[in-house]
């Protein structure tokens, strides 16, 4: 586990009988009496591998209602892995009580567009996660349909690597396999709909599956939030640039221009970032729950 990353232990105020398992990037997992998992999102903000030492007000509690919206509208896709949203005072909002699960040891990206990791992958050898794709795509580019590309669960502080079906297959099994790319197809192309309506592109997006005790298939984790996933406005589309997008660019904008002053390859941690990149950020990521729920934050 790199230093860069590891975030501090969180120090939430909860009751007795809570104990802290896990910490990641943004997320902070405890153990509650009752051996379910409290799983908790922070406001913190990670970028270019770095956990940044400015939070982003209200984030954890803006991710965690979206997971639940978009938990709600899957739902007869995939059981997921909430239980309840009555959780502790110190973390209310930003939490949600869950199953423990048997994580599958994979990241399940379903891409409808081209970009990112994709886009270099495909520039490379016309393919991503060995998926063929058409020539002459460009940044951005409408994809002739969902493609699943899986990625390698990387520890904190690590790239998680592109890999193939097959090895996936080779992974965890056949039918797990299909099973995980059916359902991450099925819930990509029905949350891209709903985005649709609402003018808003999903061009790609992560999920996390794990198992019951029983052998089912359940959605754990965040689900379709502005840091698993990439939304753009439909009216600012045009492939063949960066797009305009509902997530954290303007704190990795600002912090690779020069009024930063930090250099991206120097080892060294990056700086506090000033009050208008941190509004700004707060401020795209209301709108991304806004636009997509019709909900109002508060």
């Amino acid at each position: 586990m790199s230093d860069k990353v590891t975030p501090p232990v969180p120090e939430y105020d909860l009751p007795e009988g809570f104990v802290h398992v896990y910490s990641g990037k943004v997320r902070d997992l405890y153990e509650d009496p009752h051996g379910r998992l409290l799983f908790v999102a922070s406001d913190r903000i990670s970028a270019y591998d770095w956990v940044l030492p400015t939070p982003i007000p209200d984030k954890g509690r803006i991710l965690t209602a979206m997971s639940l919206w978009w938990f709600e509208r899957l739902a007869d896709i995939v059981p997921n892995h909430v239980i309840s949203t009555r959780v502790p005072d110190a973390v209310k909002g930003r939490a949600m009580v869950c199953s423990k699960l048997d994580m599958f040891p994979v990241e399940c990206v379903a891409r409808g567009y081209l970009t990112g990791s994709g886009l270099v992958e495909y520039a490379e050898s016309g393919s991503v996660c060995g998926v063929g794709l058409p020539p002459g795509l460009k940044d951005g580019s409408k994809l002739p349909k969902t493609i699943f590309t899986p990625a390698t669960k990387a520890a904190l502080g690590d790239h998680d690597e592109n890999v193939t079906f097959d090895e996936v297959v080779a992974t965890i099994g056949q039918d797990e396999a299909q099973t995980l790319r059916r359902l991450t197809v099925a819930a990509y192309d029905r949350a891209a709909a709903i985005a649709a309506e609402r003018g808003i592109i999903l061009a790609d997006t992560k999920f996390e599956f794990g198992l019951r005790p029983d052998g089912t298939t359940v959605l754990a984790d965040e689900v379709l939030t502005p840091d698993s996933s990439r939304y753009w406005p439909a009216d600012g589309w045009e492939p063949g640039r960066a797009q305009p997008s509902y997530d954290k660019q303007y704190v990795r904008d600002w912090l690779t221009s020069p009024a930063s002053g930090w250099d991206r390859h120097s080892g060294e941690a990056p700086p506090a970032l000033p009050d208008d990149v941190v509004e700004r950020t707060r401020a795209k990521y209301v709108e991304a729950y806004e636009r997509l729920t019709g909900r109002t934050f508060r």
